[in-house]
């Protein structure tokens, strides 16, 4: 039951034209890690950097096509860049 009410609250979000360009880049950017051998952490960080500003359900989907990583994976590693990239920018 909890799962249809939130379902109901979601709703579509409105990707302007630059943005859908950052995202492309910070998927290409996280495949082309992952192709040089650099670890699903490196390339999900690549693209937390460069779509911070975006919601949540935005990168997350970003890591999970750039990155290959799983929903839920993607979603732990949303959180653990979430962190890291705050300590970077509060040095």
């Amino acid at each position: 039951m909890a799962a249809k009410k939130q379902e109901a609250e979601k709703q579509s979000v409105v990707i302007s034209e630059d943005d859908a360009k950052a995202i492309e880049q910070a998927i290409a950017q996280g495949q082309a890690l992952i192709a040089q051998g650099k670890t699903k952490v490196d390339a999900s960080m690549a693209i937390y950097r460069a779509l911070n500003t975006q919601p949540q359900e935005t990168v997350v989907s970003a890591m999970i096509e750039g990155a290959g990583l799983t929903p839920r994976g993607a979603l732990t590693y949303w959180y653990n860049c979430r962190r890291k990239y705050a300590k970077e920018v509060n040095k």
